[in-house]
């Protein structure tokens, strides 16, 4: 047998590869692997008094204690790495072994003994058995029973506070926070927070059956709450949560709540701490310890079994955390606009009397009708009454209306020429009040339905010529006449060609002959 102990000890001491190999009758190729292995599983000097060298060689070479039975190897390293990929299950790599064991014509290890060696194997040198739960698969989460306390500073009361939980069952790492609520959101944020302290989302998050989390859970129907769907789609992960009254579907989150709620809630309870966010530095203490405790019957800790066995498989997080937004409803008003506590945001007109759903963000409100966005707002603040309003979501004539300005009247006077300009001017500048002004110029505006450009533009050079006082009814006027003046023009030009338009005679002379 290979003098494993001698060989550590040798090394340790710092013989060279050529004297440990003298020393121990072993080629100096084998002292290397040995040394090499040690190495990366971290076995070094100081040895315990039952590192044996037929420990040493089961716990740096435990495929060879397989050999012996004249059975075909198992791969430990490859099982426990393939059962961390998606769908792979300990089955079948049982039966693709039991292929290769055919294949190579060598008797394979039953089910039973398969999957015993490799649960030995992973209770010994790793720190997750992965039969259970697949590295990065889930997320359990949910709210302590316990609640701890801070201190109002003016009243002395105590004030609960609420301890969300949330656990990785694979490598058993938790994290928790205290909220003032249970509201959706502190469950939003606590989830926020959780992703971040994980540094990656899982496939799948097992919350209770709480109102933040479900709106209704039957055996024929699950409906999500909405803002908590919307989370779950933003970090890529999917919602499952525990059948109603059965806490044995997330059983490593319900372990989690009764082992924080004395490591870190009962610990805190001498504390006094006066607001939410130094109970929170207190709980993440805490947390950090529970997470680097040993375990008890493995080496490692629950910190320790994350990083080396399940911080891999997490999914990237997005850019940015989940901007929390809630789900409203509202009826269109007569005049498009819809009201959303106490503020008012325009919606096409053409959805007057439609209901449409509102999503609030802390920036926008999005409207959206049979699950199409319509409208976009900036988030209204402040004074109660406020309005949002589109121009492209009023009808034609309420446009025309808004767009009586002063600056937009001249900019259209200029658009039809400069006599227009100066009865526009005259108006703006003689007129008592702006909206009496206004108004005037929107009746002149009207015109462009039934005059041309031209025609208005000349309409206005002649008021200007007749009167130094200008209005739009004696514009008008001049329009209408002239309209009716060019059009008797028109009527008697046509009926002067129609009777000046004789043809042509051709006499007999044309036809051969005598014009008589």
């Amino acid at each position: 047998m290979i003098r494993y102990q001698r060989i550590l000890e040798l090394q340790d001491e710092g013989i060279s590869l050529r004297g440990i190999s003298a020393s121990t009758g072993n080629s100096r190729q084998k002292v290397t692997e040995v040394l090499e292995i040690a190495q990366k599983k971290g076995l070094a000097c100081p040895l315990e008094e039952e590192m044996t060298d037929q420990w040493i060689e089961e716990f740096l070479f435990p495929e060879k204690t397989l050999e012996g039975s004249g059975r075909h190897p198992l791969k430990f390293d490859y099982i426990h790495r393939e059962l961390a990929k998606p769908n792979v299950t300990i089955s079948l790599l049982h039966h693709e072994y039991e292929a290769e064991c055919r294949a190579s014509q060598r008797i394979p290890y039953s089910y039973r003994s398969f999957l015993r060696h490799y649960s030995k194997y992973a209770d010994k040198h790793k720190a997750t058995l992965r039969i259970r739960r697949k590295p990065g698969e889930i997320m359990e989460v949910d709210w302590a029973g316990s609640t701890a306390s801070i201190v109002d500073r003016d009243t002395g009361e105590k004030i609960k506070a609420y301890i969300f939980v949330a656990t990785l069952p694979c490598s058993q790492i938790s994290y928790a926070e205290a909220t003032l609520s249970m509201n959706l959101y502190s469950w939003i944020t606590a989830h926020n927070r959780a992703y971040a302290y994980f540094g990656g989302a899982t496939q799948i998050v097992v919350p209770d059956n709480l109102k933040t989390s479900v709106t209704k859970h039957t055996n024929q129907d699950l409906v999500l709450n909405q803002t908590y769907r919307e989370m779950a789609d933003h970090y890529s992960t999917v919602v499952m949560p525990a059948r109603v009254r059965s806490p044995k579907d997330k059983p490593s989150v319900e372990g989690a709540v009764g082992v924080i709620s004395t490591w870190i809630i009962a610990a805190l309870r001498n504390e006094h701490c006066f607001s939410i966010d130094e109970l929170n530095e207190e709980v993440w203490k805490k947390l950090e310890e529970f997470n680097r405790r040993p375990f008890t019957r493995k080496e490692g800790c629950r910190l320790s079994a994350f990083e080396e066995e399940e911080k891999f498989a997490l999914s990237p997080l997005p850019p940015t955390p989940y901007k929390m937004s809630q789900w409203k409803t509202a009826k269109v008003r007569p005049d498009y606009h819809i009201s959303i506590e106490s503020m008012f945001y325009s919606v096409p007109y053409e959805y007057i009397n439609k209901q449409v759903e509102v999503k609030l963000s802390d920036d926008f409100a999005e409207i959206f009708f049979n699950h199409m966005r319509v409208a976009s707002h900036k988030r209204l603040y402040g004074k109660f009454g406020q309005l949002s309003t589109v121009r492209d979501h009023m009808p034609d004539n309420h446009k025309l209306y808004v767009d009586q300005t002063p600056d937009a009247a001249i900019e259209w006077a200029k658009d039809i020429g400069p006599a227009t300009l100066n009865v526009i001017q005259y108006i703006l500048d003689t007129s008592p009040a702006e909206k009496q002004a206004l108004q005037s110029i929107f009746s002149l505006k009207k015109s462009e339905r039934n005059y041309t450009k031209y025609e208005i533009e000349r309409a206005c050079k002649m008021i200007t010529s007749m009167t130094e006082r200008p209005t739009v009814k004696n514009t008008q006027t001049i329009l209408k006449n002239n309209k009716k003046n060019d059009a008797e023009q028109e009527l008697k030009r046509k009926t002067e060609i129609s009777e000046n338009n004789y043809g042509f005679t051709r006499g007999a002379s044309y036809y051969g002959g005598k014009d008589k």
